[in-house]
């Protein structure tokens, strides 16, 4: 597909040029989850500042309040923006369609994401998909990408470095009471297969603060590694073994760099919010 000819489903913009009202906006949704969480960058420089990229992360029980504060942080230390995937129930709300295209997020497909890395864009994906975010018990910060390739393979055909992008946090801020494979929740499983989906995509049964839905204030770690060059698998002849290698490269780095912030967090006093209030006071 030749850029000229280029376009994206649902009349997403291709690319996307924020005002200062939309930087201010997205600013003071941001300082809530910002102030809650108060997240730790790191490896922020292994960030392309330009060309594309294919950010591949990890997906947590709060995907979608983790992944838009790195978003912001990239935004504000690079003035890029990283262009999201979002599942079709959201894109199908007109409302929310437009503004969630205005601020670079599409609709959540192959086509939409190899268009993106084509024309030059930062994607994020994250391959292990609704089923890693419904994960069960003791299953905090593993990566479930058995069979998930399609983001190696798109990397390879547009030659998109690779970016592991690590994030710690998102599974701390609640706590699964029951997961979707308990027998509590058979209710809810059949209702999810009624709805034409997979029952390991149940979601489980949380809590934060108390019994409340309220997200515990753990902070947020985040870190990016070396960008993957995905040149060496360009001229393959089996894509689909390519593709395997790859996810198996890409895997092993994004699990060094939640190793990384694991042992970050464990050593971190001001995890907690008491452990974050302590410290202002030198305790």
């Amino acid at each position: 597909m030749s850029r000229n000819d280029a376009h994206l489903s649902d009349g997403a913009p291709l690319h996307v040029h924020l005002t200062d009202t939309d930087r201010r906006i997205i600013d003071l949704l941001m300082a809530p989850s910002r102030a809650w969480f108060s997240p730790r960058f790191y490896g922020m420089q292994n960030f392309p500042l330009e060309g594309p990229v294919l950010m591949v992360g990890n997906h947590s029980l709060a995907g979608g309040t983790d992944a838009p504060l790195l978003a912001h942080e990239l935004l504000l230390r690079h003035d890029r923006l990283v262009r999201g995937l979002a599942e079709n129930v959201l894109i199908d709300v007109p409302g929310l369609r437009d503004v969630l295209q205005r601020w670079g997020i599409v609709r959540g497909n192959r086509r939409n994401c190899t268009t993106l890395l084509e024309n030059g864009e930062a994607v994020a994906v994250f391959p292990g998909g609704g089923r890693e975010a419904m994960r069960g018990k003791g299953q905090k910060y593993t990566l479930l990408w058995e069979g998930r390739t399609g983001f190696a393979k798109m990397a390879i055909r547009t030659g998109a470095p690779i970016v592991p992008m690590a994030m710690v946090g998102g599974d701390d801020i609640y706590d699964i009471v029951f997961d979707g494979d308990h027998p509590v929740m058979l209710p809810l499983r059949k209702a999810v297969e009624g709805l034409g989906l997979r029952s390991n995509l149940t979601p489980p049964l949380i809590r934060g603060l108390g019994p409340t839905l309220v997200p515990k204030p753990e902070r947020f770690y985040y870190a990016l590694g070396t960008p993957i060059d995905t040149s060496p698998w360009r001229d393959a002849e089996d894509l689909d073994a390519a593709a395997n290698d790859l996810q198996v490269v890409v895997k092993k780095a994004l699990e060094e760099e939640l190793a990384f912030l694991l042992s970050e967090r464990d050593r971190d006093r001001g995890r907690s919010m008491l452990g974050r209030t302590l410290g202002r006071f030198g305790l």
